[in-house]
């Protein structure tokens, strides 16, 4: 099974900027769905972000704008650019891929039907 591994994560003041890097293992990007997900302390995982096989993306309201999605086929790395950083912003991130069904995003609409997961990355926004 692929593995991804995130980074970039820290901490910030709000308003500030960090970006993500997600690696996968294997040469995946171009033939799965790669999804930003995150989970605040005592909320439920949510999807922020995703990005198709050719590259179309999706964002939740709360982060588009703000937010973009991104990846580098050749280095096999997705990452999620944040800015305009919030307290609200504060969470665990998580990267996630499947391709079981093709590399669409709209056949995966729960993120029970990702079966490869990252260990995570803290963000934390705090002044």
């Amino acid at each position: 099974q692929v593995q991804l591994v995130e980074s970039g994560g820290g901490s910030v003041q709000p308003g500030g900027s960090l970006r993500l890097s997600c690696t996968a293992s294997e040469p995946i990007l171009t033939t799965s769905c790669m999804k930003w997900f995150r989970q605040a302390p005592g909320k439920e995982r949510e999807g922020v972000a995703s990005i198709d096989g050719d590259g179309d993306s999706v964002y939740i309201p709360s982060v588009k704008g703000r937010f973009t999605i991104s990846k580098d086929n050749a280095k096999n790395t997705l990452y999620l650019q944040m800015m305009s950083l919030s307290r609200e912003d504060t969470a665990m991130y998580y990267c996630a891929a499947e391709s079981k069904y093709g590399p669409n995003c709209f056949i995966y609409q729960e993120d029970k039907e990702f079966g490869s997961w990252g260990q995570g990355t803290q963000v934390t926004v705090s002044s």
